[in-house]
């Protein structure tokens, strides 16, 4: 879901709304008309007429149904002989004609599929000259209204007294946007709704990559930036007459949003108040400017920095990292005062108690934190080194160096210690970093902030790493993938499917950590109650910890078995049985088997061997980290060849899954995703490949002149 947009809070006093529907909304690619998509739209107007708006619609599409019937029946009809013949262009008010009761008909199924009513109103232009015939239209609209009915105006093109209705700009309105915007002030709508076949409007064409949507029109800000397409590929106007009507509506006082008709539930979210499409508003120029240039220049600033930091001695680099250690040592007392003024806060609140203790900064995490840091800056430097040397021909030598990726944006949840993580990976890998936390860390997360921002230079900059404070600037982030490259969401599997669903940039993380242990019928029993007890309670938030216990069924009932489970119990875990072990131990059955807790619960169930376990891990869980506890050779290598996650361990816990402990200094998250990098993401996987070429004046000329050699060369 889209966040709220405060520029659209009049939204909740909205009754009346006006939709107009775009040919190219109603129709497909080839023409016809796109049913599911009307369908939709008439069970989002329904719904609104159940919650009491007065729905008013404005629809298009008479003539390209109607042209759509007339040359299939022309094709019918004709000879051999008339196919041969050049086809002269259809009659556009006999299309009209022949379309508009097609149309209106397919309104009136739906509706009445629908349980509503609805009626029928042509106009043509020359009518509105006559105030008689506005008095009596305002009294038809409030009389059908009243009634529930959807009134649906269209215009009437058959008759129109335009000698070209279809080009013809003149007249009291001239096309079916005009005549929404004319139509929402005669009839004092509240809202009106233009949708089109994209997101709104944007400052060029679409298509284009340059192209950035434009949330709110300002009309001294953006009338002279904006660029216009090609006209509606089969309507009369496009972009440009919606924004035409869009400005004559709202300059009159009736608010106009324009947005896309084809994505799901457009019209809901727009009266949810939600940052969709593109909002015009006669007190626009007044509010304070879109947040759309802080947060690209923030952006844009991140980059900056990124490519001074690269420009650095990897001891310079080094040294900064040691310096961001130091300050966080000698700023612990003032980051553990704003850190458990934050607790305290979430305590009120009434939050999770394993929100709770992701947020807090236990006694020596500081002094742990600084340590990865400093470990980090000891590594071998990630930046320009040369990972393959090739001869292409004689004196013409091609490398692959690596390199920062540029930009990230990291939306994290709860973990101030993230923030301390992250940043360090961002500066040891070179790259430029926006931050977003969440707002239970708020304070936690300002101060950490600050504290490793006054350690950079200034021949950097403090502007490498932007902290991101609200959400709206989030929305509008996401929307740069000009200029953030990777975003990396740590947090619930919600969090990461809203981003994924919101973006065009490339994300990397992992929704849900269901991670498995899997006691086979050979395990020594010490060992997988050393195992389990850990993999549960060492931190049980965290998404590495054991989430569900799979048993071999040989194992049911056992003393051994018994023992692990009464050490869980003993240690105030909560146990949930599958739907095998909840009959034979009598554990309350769990709600599902793709489940993370995070918390001091699990899951047990039984299987009947090695491939089942493996199987049920494919199944339902995450592909995040799982693991086999056995003394059988032969289930160790089945399991560990055919698990197919991120992080598959055999014989110890399955919190060894992260970066500091894996060796990678700090992690900036864990990837189960299969592109760029996997499981626990340290400095390499914030890391890209160029190619550098080094000739002696060589040319292709068509390779005529080249003999390739491509001759692996030493690494320098």
């Amino acid at each position: 879901m889209a966040p709220a947009d405060p520029n659209r809070s009049f939204i909740k006093d909205v009754k009346r709304i006006i939709i107009k529907v775009g040919t190219a909304v109603i129709t497909r690619n080839d023409g016809r008309l796109a049913l599911g998509r009307i369908g939709s739209l008439c069970e989002q107007v329904k719904d609104l007429n159940a919650q009491g708006y007065e729905v008013i619609m404005v629809t298009s599409g008479a003539v390209g149904v109607g042209r759509q019937r007339l040359r299939y029946r022309k094709l019918v009809n004709s000879s051999f002989a008339d196919l041969q013949k050049p086809q002269n262009e259809l009659d556009g008010k006999a299309c009209a004609a022949v379309g508009q009761s097609g149309l209106m008909a397919l309104y009136d199924m739906l509706f009445t599929q629908l349980d509503v009513s609805s009626s029928q109103l042509l106009v043509t232009d020359s009518d509105f000259e006559n105030s008689n015939f506005r008095e009596r239209l305002r009294e038809t609209v409030e009389s059908l209204l009243e009634l529930r009915v959807i009134p649906i105006f269209n215009e009437n093109d058959a008759i129109s007294t335009r000698k070209a209705p279809y080009e013809d700009s003149s007249g009291i309105f001239w096309d079916n946007d005009s005549l929404a915007g004319l139509l929402a002030l005669e009839l004092k709508a509240d809202l009106l709704l233009l949708l089109s076949d994209v997101d709104g409007l944007y400052s060029g064409p679409p298509s284009e990559a340059s192209s950035k949507i434009i949330h709110t029109y300002i009309k001294e800000k953006h009338y002279h930036e904006i660029t216009f397409g090609d006209k509606s590929r089969v309507g009369r106007g496009g972009m440009t007459a919606k924004v035409q009507a869009a400005v004559w509506a709202s300059t009159g006082g009736v608010p106009v949003v324009i947005t896309s008709g084809c994505a799901s539930q457009s019209i809901v979210k727009v009266l949810q108040g939600e940052k969709i499409g593109t909002l015009f508003h006669k007190n626009a120029s007044l509010w304070e400017p879109s947040k759309d240039a802080s947060v690209r220049e923030m952006a844009v600033s991140a980059r900056d920095c990124s490519r001074r930091l690269q420009n650095l001695s990897s001891e310079e680099r080094k040294k900064i990292l040691l310096d961001v250690a130091d300050a966080l040592e000698a700023n612990e007392d003032l980051i553990r005062s704003e850190n458990e003024a934050d607790v305290a806060v979430a305590h009120e609140a009434g939050y999770e108690s394993s929100l709770v203790a992701r947020l807090t900064l236990k006694p020596g995490k500081i002094a742990s934190l600084a340590k990865s840091v400093r470990t980090l800056a000891n590594m071998k430097d990630p930046i320009n080194e040369i990972l393959k040397r090739t001869e292409v021909a004689d004196g013409l030598v091609l490398e692959k160096t690596s390199c920062p990726l540029g930009v990230l944006l990291i939306v994290f949840e709860s973990r101030p210690d993230a923030l301390i993580q992250i940043a360090s990976l961002a500066i040891r890998s070179g790259n430029g970093l926006l931050l977003k936390g969440g707002k239970e860390a708020m304070r936690s997360n300002a101060i950490l902030h600050k504290v490793i921002t006054n350690a950079i230079p200034e021949n950097v900059g403090e502007k490498l790493i932007g902290l991101v404070t609200t959400r709206d600037e989030i929305a509008d982030l996401l929307k740069l993938d000009d200029v953030v490259d990777l975003v990396i969401p740590r947090g619930s599997n919600k969090l990461v499917a809203q981003i994924k669903a919101t973006t065009k940039i490339p994300v990397l993380g992992h929704a849900d950590g269901v991670c498995h242990v899997y006691i086979d019928k050979s395990a020594d029993m010490d060992m997988a109650k050393r195992i389990v007890m850990d993999a549960k309670i060492d931190y049980p938030a965290a998404c590495n910890a054991m989430e569900t216990l799979l048993v071999h069924k040989d194992l049911a009932e056992t003393p051994e078995l018994n023992d692990v489970l009464a050490a869980l119990k003993t240690e105030g875990v909560n146990i949930y049985g599958g739907p095998v072990a909840h009959k034979i131990l009598g554990f309350p059955k769990a709600d599902s088997l793709h489940l993370e807790y995070s918390s001091m619960a699990c899951t047990v169930e039984f299987v009947d061997d090695v491939q089942s376990a493996i199987d049920h891990i494919h199944r339902y869980g995450s592909a995040h980290t799982d693991c086999v506890v056995t003394t059988d050779d032969k289930v160790a290598e089945t399991f560990l060849r055919q698990v197919d996650s991120a992080a598959v361990v055999y014989n110890a816990s399955t919190r060894f899954s992260d970066g500091a402990r894996f060796g990678l200094g700090a992690e900036v998250g864990i990837s189960t995703g299969r592109i760029h990098a996997r499981g626990p993401v340290g400095v390499e996987g914030l890391l890209t490949t160029r190619w550098l070429l080094r000739g002696k004046g060589q040319v292709v000329n068509g390779d005529k002149d080249v003999a390739y050699t491509h001759k692996s060369l030493p690494l320098q």
